[in-house]
């Protein structure tokens, strides 16, 4: 195998894609790409002919804490060397090509991968260059592409950018982190009792201020009330702020304020 192995194998266990970079021409820009693969725990970069040459420190500083996966960063002469032991390759572009391939989403492309990985197949994944994108020469050795839906007016992304952008689907495939949580705070959701005794109170304090008015929309008054309570998701802690509302408009009127 050509080019500079500058570590065999990596010290990280766990099936995950490797990100292989295309001639990348700045080493800010590679390690902004490194920061990006690592908010999303991907930490396998393979560099081609980086014109800048490596190390770079340039790079070392921009990764700030993402400095690890630098540290076993593989460097080769070409892609074909770079892309020589994967099973499947991936290439990203904003560009329609006259190739015929598979052009997938992120989404689509971070949902096959996670299927080959967990298979035991390498799969690859290529940038190219901040300029001009991967070449077909390199898009032709890759099995599919991965095109970031962006505006048709606009389409030119940033490396990092780019890469920010396939390294959270592949997060995201992983299923660890629901679509959407509740921090309760402390507390917990209310029961239907705690819930049912609150409309008790409203209503009692609602016929003593004449709220239900008139008599005869009176009972689908109370209804809409009792919908609404049932509809919010109301905690603990709210359940007894309402109460205490309530306690205080008595308190207040008995003031005569």
């Amino acid at each position: 195998m050509s080019g500079t192995d500058h570590q065999c194998q990596a010290p990280w266990g766990g099936a995950q894609p490797t990100v292989v970079l295309i001639a990348p021409q700045m080493g800010e820009n590679i390690g902004s790409a490194a920061r990006a693969m690592w908010n999303f725990e991907l930490q396998r970069m393979r560099l081609v002919t980086p014109r800048d040459g490596w190390p770079n420190p340039a790079a070392v500083a921009t990764a700030s804490g993402a400095s690890r996966v630098l540290e076993h960063v593989r460097v080769f002469d070409s892609t074909a060397d770079a892309l020589a032991d994967m099973d499947y390759v991936f290439a990203t572009t904003a560009r329609s090509r006259d190739l015929t391939k598979p052009v997938m989403t992120p989404e689509r492309a971070m949902e096959h991968a996670r299927a080959m990985t967990s298979a035991g197949k390498q799969v690859g994944i290529m940038f190219g260059p901040e300029r001009a994108g991967l070449e077909n020469v390199d898009i032709a050795q890759a099995n599919a592409l991965i095109s970031v839906p962006v505006n048709p007016g606009f389409a030119s992304l940033n490396l990092a950018q780019c890469v920010l952008l396939v390294a959270y689907e592949w997060r995201r495939q992983s299923g660890k982190d629901a679509p959407e949580v509740v921090e309760m705070a402390g507390t917990e959701f209310a029961t239907q009792v705690e819930v049912e005794k609150l409309y008790e109170h409203f209503v009692q304090r609602l016929d003593t201020a004449k709220f239900f008015y008139p008599d005869h929309k009176a009972d689908s008054m109370r209804l809409n009330l009792r919908n609404m309570l049932s509809r919010l998701p109301m905690t603990q802690a709210d359940i007894q702020t309402f109460h205490g509302m309530l306690r205080q408009f008595v308190r207040w009127k008995e003031r005569g304020d």
